[in-house]
């Protein structure tokens, strides 16, 4: 069992010894783009006299949760293609070397930077939601039974918690639009991957062990992720997956239409209708990328932009960081129990007003302008005391108008030219409702279960919905998910320089995750890969509870708890953030996050 022995292993990076010295962060804000000295002066981007040290190139590079799949979008950059070829690469690769979250089976969200030069269209940020949408026959009563209560197995294990997956439309959509490389390229290393295998690292092998349970539970999954003979696959084993390379092959030649249509199309819904299910192949076939116009914000300079509804992460991560702005945060001190309060009662605030205002802006009109205002934020920062906690019982979604799994997966891309894509996808629990398609090689998502089953009552991880997020046929269900680009104002008027692409798994902690990531790089001066390893805290309104990563100082905790916070201490971590920032001498800086072993940051030419 030695090699199933991570989780104490990935608990010993979140020592309180994280707590970095005030010293570090001060000379580290030459190096990002904060204040300090002219980092012309500097021999490198980098203060190396830290304890945790990114991966840096002048080339291309990208982080992604899983060795193998960076490695293989690195590998599409040095071949010639751009930031979006070795994303659509990087996803597919996902989708075989890391079954928990990586998919053809689901969906997500992908914010696009181009930056108008080579092959590039034009210098703008373009948010693609690839989401999951709800079949045509589902409606809100779906996953209640006969005495109105809602039926957790449907909504979480059942195939009729899979929504209309949407990844392998919209990874083609964006190569297609954007990229510079033909689909059987970008496919070429997954079907090879998928064919001819590749050995089974630590970290999926314990990820396998541990969804035994569930997976084995489904005749085609445990066929699928386990030995002929039953058995958990171990470290250094060969893995074949012939049938998922098969519908990989069938992608790479017929597109979309090898899917959504035809001999794949018939195995997703022979699937379906094993259990009652509801989607069709109408459904499938008539499923659709949509382009939106990203959330933009500013902080202190900066512009974020970020991903807009269905996912509530864009919205909720500018609406917190006006109100953090009135607040001078670097004289408070990083993880300061001072500072964590005012991260705290911000959180509070955003959550309240997530569980009211936000849904799929197809279905609802959802107040972007509004939350995103300062002045409202300004009402929201009166309304905190900075010695008192609130009660969230108290505080209700502001505005005068009408647990997704933490096996998503993010990754980030950026290439030479400086395109750069900030991608989140995801199943929603890890392995999805752990139902696969047999004959096709993958997993169906169970993401119905990110609706609100019934307005009031909280999902699998505990965040509230209402009438917004209510089901509707070919509607998308709320998402937590914030794939994120930060940009500083370049010399040239009117143009923004990306200095940062960052995002996170976490379910409902995503979007404090990534809030989180953004103030230690901008406002604390760390680089990459010590905002990613700092501890991190979260609160979502309700449950009136925070959770704290191990790392915080006990002093700190028990200043917090005479403040009157519940403070909820686990061995347990938040997010797995895959991250690249550039800086003042064009410079990229990449990390994985050290809480879950096995991802990288691989730059381009690298061996």
């Amino acid at each position: 069992m030695k090699k199933f022995v991570l989780s104490t292993l990935i608990l010993a990076f979140f020592s309180p010894t994280l707590l970095l010295a005030e010293s570090a962060l001060k000379s580290q804000k030459a190096y990002s783009g904060g204040n300090g000295e002219d980092s012309t002066q500097m021999p490198a981007i980098i203060n190396r006299q830290v304890r945790f040290h990114p991966v840096t190139s002048n080339k291309g590079m990208v982080v992604s949760q899983e060795s193998i799949a960076s490695r293989v979008g690195a590998d599409i950059l040095s071949k010639g293609g751009n930031a979006v070829d070795a994303a659509v690469a990087t996803g597919f690769a996902l989708a075989v070397t890391l079954p928990q979250a990586g998919n053809l089976g689901g969906g997500g969200f992908m914010l696009l930077h181009l930056s108008g030069s080579g092959k590039s269209p034009s210098g703008r940020t373009i948010a693609i939601d690839y989401r999951e949408m709800a079949p045509a026959a589902a409606d809100k009563n779906l996953f209640l039974d006969e005495s109105g209560n809602v039926d957790n197995q449907l909504a979480r294990y059942s195939r009729l918690s899979t929504g209309v997956p949407g990844t392998v439309a919209g990874l083609i959509h964006v190569l297609e639009q954007y990229g510079t490389m033909d689909l059987a390229q970008v496919l070429a290393p997954a079907i090879e991957l998928a064919e001819k295998g590749f050995k089974i690292s630590p970290s999926l092998a314990y990820s396998l062990y541990k969804a035994k349970p569930r997976l084995k539970n489904n005749s085609t999954s445990a066929q699928y992720f386990f030995k002929k003979n039953g058995a958990s696959l171990q470290e250094e084993d060969l893995w074949q997956q012939h049938d998922l390379a098969v519908t990989l092959q069938k992608i790479a030649k017929e597109g979309k239409d090898g899917f959504y249509r035809g001999s794949v199309a018939d195995l997703i819904i022979a699937e379906i209708k094993r259990g009652k299910g509801v989607m069709t192949h109408k459904d499938l076939a008539s499923y659709r990328v949509v382009e939106r116009t990203p959330i933009i914000g500013t902080y202190r300079g900066y512009t974020v932009a970020s991903m807009p509804p269905p996912s509530s992460g864009g919205i909720h991560l500018i609406q917190m960081l006006n109100i953090l702005e009135g607040w001078d945060l670097a004289n408070l001190g990083h993880n300061s129990a001072n500072y964590l309060h005012h991260l705290i009662e911000t959180m509070r605030r955003a959550y309240a007003d997530r569980s009211q205002y936000l849904g799929d802006p197809d279905f609802f009109p959802v107040p972007v302008k509004a939350l995103t205002n300062k002045s409202y934020a300004a009402k929201l920062r009166a309304q905190i005391n900075r010695g008192k906690v609130s009660v969230s019982s108290e505080i209700k979604p502001g505005l005068s108008v009408p647990y997704e799994s933490p096996q998503t997966t993010h990754f980030s891309v950026w290439d030479s030219e400086g395109n750069v894509v900030s991608n989140t996808y995801t199943l929603n629990f890890s392995y999805g409702s752990g139902i696969a398609v047999a004959g096709a090689g993958f997993l169906l998502n169970n993401e119905m279960d990110d609706f609100s089953a019934k307005p009031g009552v909280p999902n699998a991880y505990g965040l509230i919905g209402n009438e917004a997020n209510a089901i509707e046929p070919r509607k998308r269900p709320l998402s937590s998910m914030t794939p994120t680009i930060v940009f500083k104002q370049s010399k040239a008027p009117g143009i923004k320089q990306p200095i940062m692409a960052t995002g996170s798994p976490g379910g409902s902690t995503i979007i404090t995750i990534v809030l989180q990531n953004i103030l230690n790089h901008l406002e604390f001066g760390m680089n990459i890969a010590e905002a990613t390893a700092a501890p991190r805290v979260h609160h979502q309104w309700l449950p009136d509870e925070v959770r704290i990563e191990p790392g915080i100082n006990s002093d700190t905790i028990k200043i917090l708890r005479d403040m009157g916070h519940n403070i909820q201490e686990a061995n347990r971590i938040m997010g797995r953030v895959q991250a690249i920032t550039q800086g003042a001498d064009g410079q990229l800086s990449g990390a994985s996050d050290p809480r879950w072993p096995g991802g990288e940051a691989i730059s381009e030419g690298s061996r």
